[in-house]
């Protein structure tokens, strides 16, 4: 009995010393990160064998969410739009952001999309318009790519000198309209239960990535999406102008006239694209998660970024004073 008691008990203390201690760091974040963010999370799980990056993808809203209204915590936050962190997260949750990449909306398609052999930057609109054709963006109210499309649709309008684009493209078939007050437009998103779509016409989903499987499946002809995701699966697109592609400094004043209230209070205007990255004040390993955003704005960081058609923010810029160990690798 004994001897049966003393093995078991070497047995124990064998597979007791062979196992590992792994920390676990959870980095919640935008769906348009998805690709970049499987990339940092292999170039940090090398560095750093005993750790393992725990990524979840969601609308940048609905990220934040998660730990602003749901409870759950999180090591590291990155959102496709910087004010959301600012917006969301102050002063409780958070009390920094670093914005570290780039992006603008393009209009995506594939070969089997209608009329996709006639698409370009200068008839996009009217190829949208016909009865035929159906397209897709995020739901405002979860994704910064949802809001941001309502904008580009809006904008086309000044751009193009043609006032019917948004309402012959979205507000016919929707209930989703801008309205004009002196050379300013602003559309308050109702709550998501209570969006209306034809959806004979238009395919909302909570994330941009979802609209990816309804494209190739013949679901919908067209979706608008970030630059560095069509790119990212292969797909064609159409490069919209400077002036309403959300991509060029040069042309903030002009994206500012349009901006869009979410169903949750929160007031967004139009903007050029960058990205924030955040670490929650209740993160449970705030020193891994330091190195893990040291990784995402550093030269490697920037590269991988590149390689997946996203374009960095070089320097990396905060929006206030920053912790120590990252003090020195961004602009504030």
């Amino acid at each position: 009995m004994k001897l049966r008691f003393l093995l078991m008990l070497m047995i124990a203390s064998l597979l007791l010393g062979c196992s590992t201690d792994e920390t676990t760091l959870k980095v919640f974040h935008a769906g348009s990160l998805t690709e970049p963010m499987k990339a940092f999370k292999e170039a940090f799980e090398e560095k750093y064998p005993d750790v393992v990056v725990q990524t979840e993808a969601a609308g940048s809203v609905a990220t934040i969410r998660k730990v602003t209204e749901l409870g759950r915590k999180a090591d590291v936050i990155a959102t496709a739009d910087y004010t959301l962190v600012q917006k969301m997260m102050y002063p409780k949750y958070a009390n920094w952001t670093i914005m570290f990449a780039k992006n603008q909306i393009v209009l995506a398609y594939n070969n089997n999309s209608r009329y996709a052999d006639e698409i370009n930057s200068q008839n996009w609109y009217e190829i949208l318009r016909r009865p035929d054709v159906r397209f897709g963006f995020s739901n405002p109210n979860d994704d910064p790519c949802g809001y941001r499309s309502l904008m580009v649709i809006q904008l086309a309008e000044l751009y193009y000198n043609d006032t019917k684009i948004f309402d012959d493209l979205v507000a016919k078939h929707s209930n989703l309209k801008f309205g004009e007050d002196n050379g300013s437009y602003a559309l308050v998103m109702p709550p998501s239960e209570k969006i209306k779509v034809d959806e004979s016409k238009i395919m909302i989903r909570s994330m941009e990535m979802e609209l990816i499987h309804l494209l190739e499946s013949g679901g919908i002809d067209y979706f608008f999406i970030y630059k560095s995701v069509a790119k990212q699966h292969g797909f064609r697109f159409v490069e919209l102008p400077p002036q309403i592609n959300l991509g060029s400094p040069d042309y903030a004043e002009f994206y500012g006239k349009v901006k869009v209230v979410m169903a949750n209070g929160q007031e967004v205007s139009g903007k050029p694209i960058i990205y924030g990255i955040t670490i929650p004040k209740n993160a449970e390993n705030r020193e891994l998660a330091e190195e893990f955003v040291k990784l995402v704005i550093s030269e490697e960081g920037q590269k991988i970024l590149r390689e997946l058609g996203q374009d960095p923010l070089v320097p990396a810029r905060a929006d206030n004073p920053v912790s120590p160990s990252l003090k020195g690798l961004v602009e504030t």
